[in-house]
């Protein structure tokens, strides 16, 4: 009834999910990783994942941990979890939330053992599309649009660059999307998710933006998933993106937070840097990549290198840290 699940340190995120999916809840967090991280990774990296829109961080969803001590002695903390002073309440305000320390803390302050964390109840209605804009500014309007249509019902709102979508499509071997290529030779994609209750008024207000969208030309194309089934291929778009580029080469990730109005000019001025420098037309770099959630302004960015070299770290770091800083960006938006 309260909603509050109570798991091991070591507990993989989707067998979490898939322990709770038959009572009516879900985990309020969902990564690409899910069927390899742990849910005390999760915590110690503060990962956001594909649905921070909706449900918001871990900060507000952690109700309790158990965690090692880093002071030599193996002293065990518990703060908030089933059995102590308080247990795992939702409101509690008798001294320091010394949880919200460990979130985030990439276990510089302790190992965490075990979690109490507030989970969601399950959608009964879900619906899923991807579709096509010209540039990110459409991008962007897409969003401002989404957000005044679909309000509370909204669940993720993710974009990828025509780089992306090729990457994928040539690894999985998946048919594109939409038919005929797009204007120019290159697009952006944007992936929205509706989870409500009510699927006749989900569908309606769905509908009505999409049909908006289209007749204002903001968007040149878009795809309905029909079943679960569509469902799933259209997230594998976006959730394969990271598996496709370790395919294709050595891969420097950056998880990067900025405003949203200068995510991808930091792509841009990514790519005309290495091109300055001679990288991709030697083939030391085979392609630059933006993906992430416009929702909370994370942006990936991921560079295939055709190997491990000085010469291309070099030409990265610390540039792309200094770029960052100067959209007024952080270097570590979840780990």
């Amino acid at each position: 009834l309260a909603g509050i699940l109570t798991s091991d340190g070591g507990a993989i995120l989707e067998v979490l999910s898939n322990y709770l999916a038959p009572k009516g809840y879900m985990m309020p967090l969902d990564l690409g990783a899910k069927g390899s991280c742990h849910i005390a990774g999760n915590l110690s990296t503060n990962a956001g994942g594909l649905r921070l829109l909706r449900y918001g961080s871990l900060h507000g969803t952690v109700l309790g941990i158990e965690a090692v001590l880093a002071d030599g002695k193996g002293t065990v903390l518990s703060v908030g979890m089933p059995g102590g002073r308080a247990g795992a309440l939702r409101k509690d305000n008798t001294g320091y939330d010394l949880k919200q320390l460990f979130i985030g803390a990439e276990g510089t302050l302790g190992i965490i053992t075990g979690v109490s964390i507030l989970t969601p109840r399950l959608p009964t209605a879900v619906n899923v599309a991807v579709l096509c804009v010209p540039d990110f500014e459409g991008v962007r309007r897409v969003f401002k649009e989404t957000r005044i249509a679909l309000g509370e019902i909204l669940s993720a709102f993710e974009f990828f660059d025509q780089e992306g979508l090729d990457l994928v499509l040539a690894h999985t071997g998946q048919k594109a999307p939409f038919e005929g290529e797009p204007a120019g030779g290159r697009a952006f994609y944007v992936l929205l998710e509706t989870s409500g209750s009510n699927k006749d008024h989900d569908d309606e207000k769905l509908g009505g933006l999409l049909e908006h969208l289209l007749e204002s030309e903001i968007v040149s194309d878009g795809v309905l998933a029909q079943d679960e089934t569509q469902v799933a291929s259209l997230w594998s778009l976006r959730e394969s993106l990271p598996e496709a580029a370790g395919k294709l080469g050595k891969v420097y990730k950056y998880d990067l937070s900025m405003p949203v109005k200068d995510m991808y000019s930091l792509v841009e001025e990514a790519r005309e840097r290495f091109k300055a420098q001679g990288l991709d037309t030697d083939g030391s770099i085979k392609a630059t990549v933006g993906y992430g959630h416009i929702g909370d302004g994370n942006l990936h960015i991921n560079i295939v290198a055709s190997r491990w070299d000085e010469k291309i770290e070099q030409a990265i770091e610390p540039w792309i840290y200094e770029a960052t800083a100067a959209r007024n960006g952080s270097i570590s938006a979840e780990h």
